[in-house]
Order: C-alpha cells, then structure tokens, then sequence
C-alpha cells in the first residue's frame, strides 16, 4: 500500500514530463498553441521552477505539519494544475499551470521520500526506494501511449487530443488521493513531536501485518529523545551546514549532476528526433517508448545491490559509467554515424545505467541526514540541484537544437557527462555507506538526549 499510494508521485512526474516532449511537435502547430523550440524550453524551465518553489514551501511543512497531511495537499494541488492545464488558451496560461503542476509534483518528493524512508525496512530500504523512483518511466510509457493514441490523425482535432493527454494525470491523481487515506503517518515524526501512543498503535498495526502471526526479532539498542514541535531555524542551518557538511556537498552534487543530464536531455528529446531524424510528431510517443524502458527496467535490476554491494560501490559506478557511455554516444552523433534505430538504443542503453544513479541522488538525501530537517533537507537539495543543473537546462538546449548544429549540440552533451563523472568521483570521497542501517544510526536524530553515566 505505501509503495502504491506513495510511490505514483514519481509516476506522475513522468507522465507530466514525457507529455511536454512528445507533445512538443503539435504544440508547436499554428492550430494549436503556435509555440517554438525555445518556448517549449522555457516552459519546461517554467514547469522545473515550479517544483523548486513547490519543494521548499512544502518541505518545511512536512517537518513542521507531518509526513501525511502535505502528502494529501500536494497531490490535491497536482491534479487540480494538470487539469486546468488542459484547458489553456494561450502559452501564458500553458505556462502558469505548468508552474502550479510542478509546484505539486516538487511539494510530492519532499513529503513522499521522506514518508518512505521512514516506513520502510532498513535491510531492503535502497531497493524499495530505487523501485518508487523507477515508476516514474512507467508514468512516462503512459504519456507516451497515450500521445500516440489520442495524436493519432483522424482520431480527434489536434487541438484536442493534447488537451485530453493532460487530462490523464488528473484522474490518475483522483484515485491515488482515496487510497492515501489509508496510508499511515510516520511513527518516528509523531514521536519527536510527543504522540508517542498514536506511534505505538501504528507500528502495533504494522507488526500485526507484516508479522502473520509470527514471532518478530528483538530490537537491540534504543535512543531517548526530547519532544521539540518545532525545529529552530539556527539548528536547522547548523545541521546542514556545520554537522553534516559534507554530506551537503554530496547531497548538493548528486542532484546538479544528474539534473542538468535529465532535465536538460529528457525534455528535449523529442526536439532531437524532429530536427536530426525527421520523425513524425504524432510518432514520437513510440521512440520514447524505449527510453522509458530502460529507465524502468535498470533500478528494478540493479536496485538490489545498492543494498548488498553497498551505495559507494553502486551510486559511484552508475554515475561514472552513464557520463563515460554518453560522450561516446555523443562523439557518435556529432559524427553523424548513429540512424533513428541506433540513436534509441544508445540512448536505451544509456539510461538503463544513470536512471539508477539519478535515484540513487534522491536516495542518499533522503536518509543521510536528522528526521527532523529530512523533508527540508530533500527540498532544498532538490531544489538547489534543480536550479543549478536542471531550470536553465531545457531553456539551453532547446536553443542548442534550434540552432541546427550538431557540434554545438554536442557540447551540450558533453558538459553533462562531464558532470556525471564527476558526481560518481564525489560519490567515492564523500559517499556514506548507509546500506542496511537504520536512519538513526546513519544521522541521529537533532532532538536525541544524552545518556547519563
């Protein structure tokens, strides 16, 4: 139940971002929206702005309010700026709700990776968390069928069928908010904000499940905390800045580096496939339908050994080996040396790896640092990663793939292996081997009591 209620917010964010590129060729028709290449960019800029400003504001409220009730709001928010979406009568209006749906959608990682971390167990915690991140693809197969389909000539005017594809979302997001009901709140929130009984009866609840009558293992060691409503402003800057600095700098580099190479390259495929490979606009949605494979099928393969291997081993390899595999991709493309087929099997390939390293990013912030500032924590560096690495990338390279050069474009690509690797070099220095551990051990908690003697 958690992973499905919890874990669609990644399939949302898929669904929403493989729409904006294979729908990018009708909307760039005069019977529709009459956008450009450069428009389109900005309103994915637009659309990443929105869910930095959605992390933050929300973020700090999962800390202060809990895990449950923002999860509740932020989805609500989502789902009403998607469908109101589809009824846009401009590119202002286009952009304005765009922004709302990632003001959702940024409001949804803070609160939702932050609810899984502490639900689930620590002994499969990588793994789980890769297999939520990776249900993102599977959101993008949906857009990406569903452009085909309702794009498909004869089917519906083209200034419908893109009005009816952002509908999906929306109802989507009707029926995951019912079953959120039912999921329950973070028993380790509700006890440093002193609803130690309500905690207690929720992981009675969850024992009696998970337990099936089973006798369960003893728990070793315990802490004793101080009940704090509300976490100062000060101890918030000292933890990151002070206690856990360097793994801010991890946490900080992870996410730059594999923004810029998503969001940068992600929503600006379908540009690619329309200006180098001549390729249909209503056929755009079946060439993306590989690349969302591999996205989906690499963290459900390779996501166990982020759990057994460790996370050094496995989050500095998938970031080192996606940016080497993309400057040769890149060095082939320039070359004009790669055909439609080739071009999507390189790129399949590609991301098969570095989907489980761009996980992984979200995985390492999310348990690296104390329960009371872990939402925040996942706000800001994702919101901090998405400024510097992801806002100006759709707006760059749309002007690089409008400007019809292959080379120039190409050093687009190669600045974001560049930073690939160099995410996977800091993995190896500053990495924390968090695997198999609980949260508390790995950052105890700011409201922990000294032992007496």
């Amino acid at each position: 139940m958690v992973v499905i209620a919890l874990g669609v917010t990644w399939l949302l964010d898929g669904l929403e971002g493989m729409l904006a590129g294979s729908l990018a060729g009708i909307l760039k028709r005069p019977d529709t929206l009459a956008m450009s290449d450069a428009t389109i960019g900005l309103t994915s800029t637009i659309y990443l702005f929105g869910a930095v400003v959605g992390a933050v504001v929300f973020g700090y409220a999962t800390d202060r309010l809990g895990r449950k009730r923002l999860f509740s709001l932020t989805l609500l928010l989502y789902l009403s700026a998607t469908a109101a979406t589809a009824f846009s009568w401009n590119v202002a209006s286009f952009a304005f709700f765009r922004a709302l749906t990632g003001a959702g959608i940024g409001g949804e990682y803070a609160a939702i990776n932050s609810a899984v971390d502490e639900l689930i167990p620590a002994r499969v915690r990588g793994h789980v968390d890769l297999l939520i991140n990776s249900t993102f693809w599977i959101g993008a197969l949906i857009g990406s069928g569903a452009s085909v389909l309702l794009l498909k000539p004869g089917l519906l005017p083209p200034d419908l069928g893109w009005r009816f594809a952002f509908g999906i979302g929306a109802a989507i997001g009707i029926g995951i908010l019912a079953l959120r009901r039912h999921v329950p709140e973070s028993p380790r929130w509700l006890i440093v904000h002193g609803r130690a009984d309500e905690a207690a009866r929720i992981v009675d609840d969850i024992e009696a499940k998970a337990g099936e009558g089973r006798k369960l293992d003893p728990v070793h060691g315990s802490i004793e905390l101080r009940v704090e409503h509300r976490t100062p402003w000060p101890n918030i800057w000292n933890a990151m800045a002070n206690q856990h600095r360097k793994r801010s700098i991890l946490g900080f580099t992870l996410m730059v580096t594999q923004a810029f190479f998503y969001n940068a390259v992600l929503f600006t495929y379908g540009l690619v496939l329309l200006r180098y490979y001549h390729v249909a606009p209503e056929k755009l949605g079946l060439f993306l339908v590989p690349l969302a494979l591999g996205n989906f099928f690499g963290p459900v393969l390779m996501g166990r050994f982020f759990d057994t291997l460790g996370r050094r081993t496995m989050i500095s390899g998938t970031y080192i080996l996606s940016g080497v595999m993309l400057a040769i991709t890149t060095w082939l493309f320039v070359k004009d040396a790669l055909t439609t087929l080739t071009q999507a099997v390189a790129w399949t390939v590609i991301l098969f790896i570095a989907s489980s390293a761009a996980s992984s990013a979200y995985l390492t912030v999310s348990e690296i640092f104390p329960l009371e500032v872990r939402a925040l924590a996942i706000a800001i560096f994702y919101a901090f990663g998405t400024l510097a690495g992801g806002v100006g990338g759709p707006v760059l390279f749309g002007y690089l793939v409008g400007a019809g050069s292959r080379s120039m474009l190409g050093w687009g690509y190669i600045a974001g292996a560049a930073l690939m690797v160099a995410g996977g070099v800091t993995e190896i220095f500053l990495g924390v081997d968090a695997e198999r551990k609980s949260l508390e051990s790995i950052a105890a908690p700011l409201t922990t009591r000294p032992r007496q003697s």
